[in-house]
Order: structure tokens, then C-alpha cells, then sequence
């Protein structure tokens, strides 16, 4: 399902999967007692064990992370105890405190179809976010294409010190795209401030032309005028209702520094970008510089925050990809993502790593470096297995040679089935590569011709990070009889493989429900 589909449909019906006294189910669908479902969940080898979910029900976009207080606070589309962004703090990245859900649609509200998704308001005298709020409109007054819906963007805040309650601002502060456009989508503000003035951007884009940003400037943060394009994307020539599909809208755009340069996200063609380039904060403009792809999988509307270390911290929503059928069975849907440290490499290249905290999840390490032959690895090999599925692989070897690779096996040794495999592939000029199901890895080897591949596995979730510029999401559903155990396997030559550390990770709770 894409995610405009998502919106919109999880704002009409939420799945059957709350942990509250009271469930909001489809029609058809008998919501199970509390107890039962909680036993489910907890004992589900596929739910994740330390990625950031809530206690039941979906996750969609992460919105509006901040550091405040002391706390991690991560907002984010959620099923959970009502319809709404769902909310919860940590402390440590790590262990999480779920809250009440902080913003929900208001009957005869300009929001009364929907909270979207929405960005930090910096610099105000109280924490603030904006948001998109949707209602239903007769079609000549839509900004989402054939669905009669109207996107404006809105203003809450908090005066709470745990960010638990927010107050609606009573009235848009962009009340809609401006007339002399015409436009496809009008969701996912982010904002800045610069000297005296508020900079807002909303997702956006122009029919047969392409996504873009649309910027706006205020200097009360309240009421705000249209400048321009901050910047503009190409349609790529195909046409679907839903203009995300076609390159038309970009959503989930976000904007920042980074380093001496500024990087652009988005989001369209249901795939994740990024851009590196320069930001003219006299033409207020953004010039890209290099581009490429935030993640290669299931992966979707990240969004971005400040810590108290200043470290650009990246979350995403990380999607299903089995049947809408298997969700409902399950009980639940979605994770947010680990968080990402952002920085920037040698030739404007976006790098991502998971923060050094979970570092302290690791146990049960087993280290091999460069086995001398076969019985060395084979050694080694009895040692990698990751436990309960979760854990950690941290392998590096010749980016040059094409005779290795890795592959994770999961159930009992004599009778263990694939569940990732990845083999060196044919180099692209002078870069080399790498083969992950279908698709071609660009590897970004040291000076030593080295490259790594970081693996987290937890439950049907894995994110593999590749020399810290490629990511790649993926979801695994097998679920072998009996055993759970993960084996680490290298193929190939041993002299090829450099060194394998393998970690189980200790879960963050006892019912998989990271709290």
C-alpha cells in the first residue's frame, strides 16, 4: 500500500490490533481481549525486540523528533490507544516510555479528516510543531488528486514538560497552496529559522513537471507568505492517479545543514533520496551538488533531528511488505527504524551509522580475523550464530574479489534456509559492487580496498549498512519450525574475508514491547 493510501485509509479505520480497554475495529473484524493479544505479540518471533515500536497496532511516519528535557521524543503515525501520532521518550535511544497519543483529528476542525505529518517549529517561546491537518472538500478545492481531500498546514503547542498535551493553534498558518499554482499534494511541512524570519517548506509538486518544495517565510510564525520553489525535481514521464508514483510530489521533504553544506530528503516514487548541495541564503534556494538514494528498501518519510551532542539524528518508517491479510493476522505493523547518525563523506557523499549506544545491546560476541584456511573459518562459523533472532553482524573483506560473500541462514544447522544472502558483483567502471536479491550495491571500499557490512537483524526487520553510504531495508517473514537461530555463513575464499564479528542483542523488554 503507498502511503497517501495509507494516510487516508488509517484515518477512516484502524486496524484491530490496540492494547487499550476499548478497540477501534474494521467492519467484520472481532477485535481479541487485552491479555490474549499482548500474549500474542510478545511471544511473535517476527516483532522486533529493540527497535522503537508501540505497544500494539501500526506505525506509519515518524513526526517531529526533538531532544527536550533530557529525552529522546519520537512522534510518529500510530494506531495505539486512539488515532493520531503516536509518542515516546527514551532517555538513552535505547529503552522507550510510550505516552497518550499527542495529536488527533478535532470534529469541525480543519484537521477533522487527519493529522499528517508534520516538523519541529524551532525557536518558538514554547515547543511547537506544524503539521498537515486534512479535511474533506468538494473536488475543486482537493490538493490530494481524486480524493476530495484539502491539505492545510497548522501550528500545535506544548507548554507540558513531558511534551504529553498540545494545544491546536485555532487557525491554519498556511491555509493552502497559493491560488496562481497549480498543484499536486500539499502535506509534510518542515521549518527553519533564520535571523528574525520562520522558513517553512511543504511537500509539493506540479503536474507533468515534477515534486518540489514550495517555501514560505514569516515573521511571527503564524502567518506566512509563499516565496518559491526551494527546489524542484523531474516528472518522469509516466501518469498515475496518485502523483507520488510518477515523480510529480515530492513528500516528507526535510532540510538542514550538514557540516559546511545543506542536505534536501524526500521522498517519491515510493523510494527515499538524498541531496547534497548548497543552500543561497540570499536567493533563499537550494543547489544540488550529489544525489542518491537514502535507502534501497522498506523503507519510507524519514525525518530528522538535532541532539544534545549535535548529532543530526535520522528516523524512518520502516514498512511491511507482506499481505494486508498477514498484518491483521499478526497483530501489528511497521517499526520505526534505527536511528541514523548523519554526516558528510569525501565528495559530498550522505554517510549513516547507527549510533554507538547500541553498541551496549551487544553480548555473546564472537571475532574472527582473516581465517588462515577452511578449518579456521569453519571454527569460526560454530561460534556466529545469533540467538532469538536479533543480533549483530559486522563483516569486512575485499571489495576487489568475486569469489566471496556472506549469507545468514536461519533454523537448526542441518536444516537452516536462507534468509539474506549477499555475494560481490560485477564492478561498475572502477566501483565495485555488491548483489542483495535484485539489486546492484555500489561499495565505497578504504584505502586499503576494504569493505564492511553492518547488520542488524531484529525479528522480521534487517538494515544493513554498507561502508556507511548505502542502506538497504528488508523484511524476512520465514519462520522455520522450531529453531530461530540465525548462522552466519562466508563463502568464497577465507583469505577474502578480513574479519566477522557477530553479537546477539539483548531485548529491550521481556515482551517485545520496548518500554
Amino acid at each position: 500500500m503507498n502511503r497517501r493510501n495509507f494516510l487516508v485509509r488509517s484515518v477512516g479505520c484502524t486496524l484491530s490490533l490496540g492494547l487499550t480497554k476499548s478497540f477501534a475495529a474494521e467492519p467484520g473484524i472481532t477485535s481479541p481481549t487485552v491479555e490474549p493479544l499482548q500474549r500474542k505479540l510478545g511471544h511473535d518471533p517476527l516483532r522486533p525486540q529493540y527497535h522503537l515500536i508501540p505497544l500494539s497496532g501500526y506505525v506509519g511516519d515518524p513526526c517531529a523528533p526533538r531532544f527536550f528535557n533530557g529525552k529522546y521524543h519520537v512522534f510518529y503515525h500510530s494506531s495505539h490507544g486512539g488515532h493520531g501520532w503516536g509518542h515516546a521518550a527514551s532517555s538513552d535511544l535505547l529503552h522507550w516510555e510510550h505516552f497518550p497519543i499527542a495529536l488527533s483529528s478535532t470534529h469541525g476542525f480543519f484537521d477533522s479528516f487527519g493529522c499528517f505529518t508534520g516538523s519541529v517549529m524551532p525557536s518558538t517561546d514554547v515547543p511547537s510543531v506544524i503539521y498537515t491537518a486534512v479535511t474533506k472538500v468538494p473536488r475543486e478545492q482537493e490538493t490530494i488528486r481524486a480524493e476530495g481531500l484539502r491539505e492545510v498546514q497548522c501550528v500545535a503547542t506544548s507548554v507540558d514538560s513531558e511534551l504529553r498535551t498540545w494545544t491546536k493553534v485555532d487557525h491554519p498558518v498556511i491555509a493552502g497552496p497559493p491560488d496562481q499554482l497549480k498543484i499536486v499534494g500539499f502535506r509534510d511541512p518542515f521549518s527553519w529559522k533564520e535571523g528574525d524570519s520562520w522558513y517553512v517548506g511543504v511537500g509539493s509538486g506540479f503536474p507533468q513537471k515534477g515534486g518540489a518544495v514550495l517555501l514560505y517565510r514569516s515573521s511571527d510564525a503564524r502567518h506566512f507568505e509563499y516565496l518559491h520553489p526551494l527546489a524542484q525535481g523531474t516528472w518522469n514521464g509516466k501518469s498515475f492517479t496518485n502523483p507520488v508514483g510518477s515523480g510529480e510530489m515530492w513528500e516528507c521533504p526535510d532540510f538542514f545543514p550538514l557540516g559546511e553544506k545543506h542536505v534536501l530528503l524526500y521522498s517519491t516514487e515510493y523510494i527515499t533520496y538524498w541531496e547534497v548541495g548548497s543552500y543561497d541564503a540570499k536567493e533563499h534556494k537550494f543547489h544540488s551538488e550529489r544525489k542518491g538514494f537514502l535507502d534501497h528498501g522498506a523503507y519510507y518519510a524519514p525525518k530528522t533531528m538535532l541532539d544534545n551532542r549535535n548529532r543530526r539524528l535520522l528516523w524512518g518508517w520502516v514498512q511491511e511488505t507482506r499481505l494486508r491479510e498477514e498484518v491483521e493476522a499478526a497483530g501489528w505493523s511497521g517499526a520505526v527504524s534505527l536511528p541514523r547518525v548523519l554526516t558528510i563523506g569525501p565528495g559530498n557523499q550522505l554517510r549513516m551509522d547507527v549510533p554507538p549506544e547500541f553498541a551496549s545491546l551487544r553480548t555473546n560476541t564472537s571475532f574472527i580475523k582473516t581465517p588462515n584456511d577452511s578449518a579456521d573459518l569453519e571454527a569460526a562459523e560454530i561460534r556466529s550464530i545469533l540467538h532469538n533472532r536479533a543480533g549483530e553482524v559486522v563483516c569486512t573483506f575485499v571489495a576487489a574479489n568475486l569469489d566471496c560473500g556472506l549469507e545468514l541462514q536461519i533454523g537448526t544447522a542441518q536444516q537452516a534456509i536462507p534468509l539474506l544472502k549477499v555475494v560481490n558483483g560485477v564492478s561498475i567502471g572502477e566501483t565495485p559492487t555488491i548483489l542483495v536479491g535484485d539489486r546492484t550495491l555500489a561499495l565505497s571500499p578504504n584505502e586499503d580496498g576494504h569493505s564492511t557490512l553492518h547488520i542488524w537483524i531484529d525479528g522480521s526487520v534487517i538494515e544493513m549498512f554498507l561502508d556507511s553510504t548505502q542502506v538497504m531495508t528488508m523484511r524476512s517473514y520465514l519462520r522455520p519450525e522450531g529453531d530461530n537461530d540465525i548462522h552466519v555463513r562466508w563463502t568464497g575464499r577465507p583469505q577474502s574475508l578480513i574479519a566477522l564479528m557477530t553479537s546477539d542483542i539483548v531485548p529491550v523488554s521481556s515482551d517485545r514491547m520496548t518500554t
